[in-house]
């Protein structure tokens, strides 16, 4: 009998033991790269011995299709990611827990956005800006002015040179996307991603793919979220960073998930993300993230960007977060199917648009210019319009989303884009071919 009280207690405590070792981790599943995580890691388990952060990493796409398939049986304590619409579709799911945070010293709003959910689902924890990413060397070397607008990236000089992730891999290239969408409206919004992808030189499958051409010099301009650019150049790249006059700053955020195994734990990161040493972690210089804490600023290095400042980016649009919430996976698909799955196609047209412009500014043929008009048209021409995307009913068909490569498409959602895929495959030849024959008169 003493045997196996001895036993029973033994087993007791090993699993108090594993019962507590499970309590004190804390599980995060993030979209940011280790540059970010490691210092946070270090700093969070420093200032709480005995915790433990586990990073899983997942792009943001990925990160909130797993936490829908696994919210049954959920093993992760928060959802970490820049994405703000990404937390809308999690919290209209509702797989976000309201929770309470202690945030001294943090505003309502930056930007005229606000930074936290003002139901407690989500907060934010660093602001972010869109814009330009530039490689100086290699401008030089090809002798390119600098590219300061979105409208400049669709000039025939650029061609070749522009790379940009996919917004169905990324949720701050996501995010960019629907800046423009939102700042210059549906139509010339997607006119303009399309005339910038016709110079692109490729669309990565992850938006650190894009900084990595641009610091070593594969291309000279990548479309980016700031902290890319800044984070460069504070490692000693030769690269710059501009936000063009349509840009928005939004908060990148932090989550507790639904039926969290930690959930007090999980409070506590998002606590020490918010506090003044946290908040400090951000202006290591393979972060460079802008802080939310207005007080942070006072030891930012020279030169780098205040939001809170008046000068800064002062045409940024007031971005509608349920706007791209609704239609979140619709633009995404709509993007693929017209730009990265048509890349080749539209390249092509693009590029005989451009030589034929270029002949006809020589020639001054009229018949040439209505051709090259028609064909511009054909280019910029939409299967859907802003009041299809925005009827719930039809975004709703768009359930299923590419995080990952593999991923297929059933259904409706299936049938709707190959009638989009048709829609560009036949837009982009017919403005190649008008623009040949304008080219030859």
């Amino acid at each position: 009998m003493k045997r196996i009280l001895t036993l029973s207690a033994t087993a007791a405590a090993l699993a108090l033991t594993s019962a507590m070792a499970f309590a004190d981790t804390v599980t995060v599943v993030t979209s940011f790269p280790r540059d970010l995580t490691d210092p946070f890691k270090t700093a969070f388990e420093a200032a709480h011995p005995g915790t433990t952060l586990e990073v899983v990493s997942r792009n943001t796409n990925a990160a909130v299709s797993h936490l829908k398939e696994t919210q049954s049986a959920n093993s992760v304590d928060l959802m970490w990611a820049s994405a703000p619409d990404a937390f809308e579709v999690l919290k209209a799911g509702g797989l976000l827990a309201k929770v309470n945070v202690k945030s001294d010293g943090i505003p309502d709003a930056i930007g005229g956005y606000p930074i936290n959910d003002s139901e407690g689902f989500y907060y934010g924890f660093a602001a972010s800006g869109y814009g330009i990413m530039y490689n100086t060397r290699y401008i030089k070397a090809n002798d390119l002015p600098v590219a300061k607008e979105w409208d400049d990236l669709k000039r025939a000089e650029y061609n070749g040179h522009v790379a940009m992730s996919s917004p169905s891999r990324s949720g701050t290239t996501h995010l960019t996307v629907e800046t423009l969408l939102q700042g210059e409206g549906w139509d010339k919004g997607w006119a303009t991603w399309k005339w910038i992808a016709g110079n692109m030189n490729t669309v990565t499958e992850r938006s650190f793919g894009v900084p990595d051409a641009v610091n070593s010099g594969s291309t000279g301009f990548g479309i980016v979220i700031d902290f890319f650019g800044l984070a460069s150049k504070a490692s000693g790249f030769p690269v710059e960073l501009v936000y063009p006059s349509v840009t928005a700053i939004v908060p990148a955020n932090i989550g507790v998930i639904k039926n969290a195994p930690n959930e007090a734990g999980a409070v506590k990161f998002v606590e020490f993300l918010l506090s003044p040493k946290g908040q400090q972690i951000l202006l290591n210089p393979a972060i460079m993230r802008l802080p939310v804490n207005p007080a942070a600023y006072e030891n930012a290095p020279e030169g780098f960007p205040n939001p809170f400042s008046k000068d800064f980016a002062p045409g940024a649009i007031e971005f509608d977060v349920d706007v791209s919430g609704a239609r979140y996976n619709l633009v995404n698909s709509l993007f693929d199917v017209l730009i990265t799955y048509r890349l080749d196609d539209l390249r092509e047209a693009v590029s005989a648009i451009q030589k034929a412009e270029a002949a006809q500014a020589k020639s001054g043929n009229e018949k040439a210019a209505s051709l090259i008009a028609e064909a511009r048209k054909l280019i910029e021409a939409m299967p859907i319009t802003q009041e299809q995307a925005a009827d719930p009913a039809f975004a709703h068909v768009f359930t299923t989303s590419r995080a990952k490569a593999a991923t297929k498409v059933v259904g409706r959602q299936a049938e709707v884009e190959q009638g989009w895929d048709t829609f560009a495959v036949e837009n982009y030849r017919k403005a190649r071919d008008l623009a040949k024959q304008a080219a030859a008169l």
